[in-house]
């Protein structure tokens, strides 16, 4: 479905991305881990048409975006959870949720897209008229997972989902991130929370200063050496 080839990218004459190359089959769950500033945040801006990068290739579908805008990124059907949130702070929780469907492939069904985030998401579904801003930072993270759910995404990109949250609250968003994949939604992860996107995942691959340095099952990188001392402490 997705496919990076030879990516170089980067902020203005600062290159952060050197040749990185990814696939992400539809269906499939995949992560990107790394600690802070290895370039994970740039490879989804990439995607998401946020960056042009200077070099390399992205498909999506067969069909060459990687000079597409990211409103027209959006319109394909890949969507964007970024790191903090990022809500509209003084709109309620229904507004939001709604600003999410702006898509044209969602706008006729909003109303069932509203009724099934819902479920999903029944504490969100009792803060619908309280402005976002009153919200706890997990209850914060669940509405811009709701928001992102209502664009009807093909793929779903979650940058950092974890940031910033108390421990039980990281294992409630990713038992919901682990509810959105069972119902076969395509999904890449960048998280530093290494063991727990490793055990939602497919697939990773292990970014290290901007370079792919490992890909392999999900699994298997939990038992790797070189992950389990950098990023698991073992």
């Amino acid at each position: 479905m997705l496919e990076l080839k030879g990516i170089h990218s980067g902020y203005d004459s600062t290159t952060i991305l050197h040749d990185v190359s990814l696939t992400v089959n539809e269906g499939e769950v995949v992560t990107i881990v790394g600690a802070n500033g290895a370039g994970k945040t740039t490879t989804l801006r990439t995607i998401s048409g946020l960056i042009k990068p200077s070099q390399g290739s992205i498909h999506f579908d067969g069909q060459d975006i990687t000079k597409l805008s990211s409103h027209e990124v959006v319109e394909l059907g890949i969507t964007l959870i970024p790191e903090g949130r990022q809500l509209f702070p003084d709109m309620t929780v229904r507004e939001n949720l709604m600003m999410g469907a702006y898509r044209k492939g969602a706008r006729a069904s909003q109303s069932q897209l509203m009724d099934e985030v819902l479920a999903l998401f029944p504490r969100v579904a009792e803060r619908l008229e309280q402005k976002a801003n009153s919200l706890s930072g997990g209850e914060q993270q669940m509405v811009a997972i709701a928001r992102g759910l209502m664009s009807k995404p093909r793929l779903l990109m979650f940058d950092e989902p974890s940031l910033g949250l108390a421990p039980i609250i990281v294992s409630q968003v990713f038992e919901v991130i682990d509810s959105i994949v069972k119902t076969g939604a395509t999904v890449l992860i960048v998280e530093q929370n290494v063991f727990h996107t490793l055990k939602a995942a497919d697939r990773g691959y292990v970014l290290e200063n901007g370079e792919i340095v490992l890909t392999d099952d999900a699994d298997a990188l939990l038992e790797n050496p070189h992950v389990r001392k950098a990023y698991l402490g073992i």
